[in-house]
């Protein structure tokens, strides 16, 4: 996989889902590939105990769109920066995939980013307190994954995708959905 590959496939508009009422808040996440020791891999933060949200969670970098952003790219791109350090410059954006809407009220775009090689991270302490990469491969391999059920506030939640744990990481939830979605749509999941 290439990123003229990735680029293509995103270039396909996906049909546009419905966005279910209520009050959403906005939230762009990058999900960068980038070279690694398995071939492609995809970027990912794990969050600290300090922050509002998802305390302690595998997420990709990215958060709240800001009125003063200029797109939803550019968001991605900022958060990216304040949570793990790199620049703009670092990141070549191929396009976006679906979004996704939260049990906690948040609108999902997944900004999907290309990096030629491993960047210099500094992560935001307050906000992340590990930066790390998942390979591709293992990703798209369905015995490194499955559906669950989870209780939220009483509610049971069905088919909620758990990874095993990689690198003592724990990859579950709206991000693993993000991950699947992105990788069913480039013909990636075995």
């Amino acid at each position: 996989m290439n990123k003229s590959i990735i680029r293509e496939f995103l270039e396909n508009p996906e049909p546009e889902r419905e966005i279910p009422e209520g009050n959403w808040k906005r939230a762009a996440v990058l999900a960068a590939f980038l070279p690694g020791e398995h071939g492609e891999e995809l970027l990912f933060t794990r969050r600290t105990d300090h922050v509002l949200d998802h305390k302690g969670q595998v997420s990709f970098p990215g958060g709240a769109v800001e009125p003063h952003d200029g797109s939803i790219e550019m968001a991605a791109l900022r958060e990216a920066g304040e949570e793990i350090g790199i620049e703009p410059d670092e990141v070549e954006i191929l396009g976006r995939s679906k979004d996704m809407f939260s049990n906690s009220g948040w609108w999902i775009t997944p900004v999907i980013g290309w990096m030629e090689r491993k960047p210099r991270f500094t992560p935001n302490p307050v906000e992340v307190s590990r930066i790390f990469t998942l390979p591709v491969d293992w990703l798209a391999d369905p015995s490194n994954w499955e559906k669950r059920t989870y209780i939220m506030d009483g509610i049971p939640r069905h088919n909620v995708i758990y990874y095993r744990r990689y690198d003592n990481e724990l990859l579950w939830g709206i991000t693993a959905q993000l991950v699947h979605d992105l990788l069913q749509r480039l013909h990636l999941m075995k």
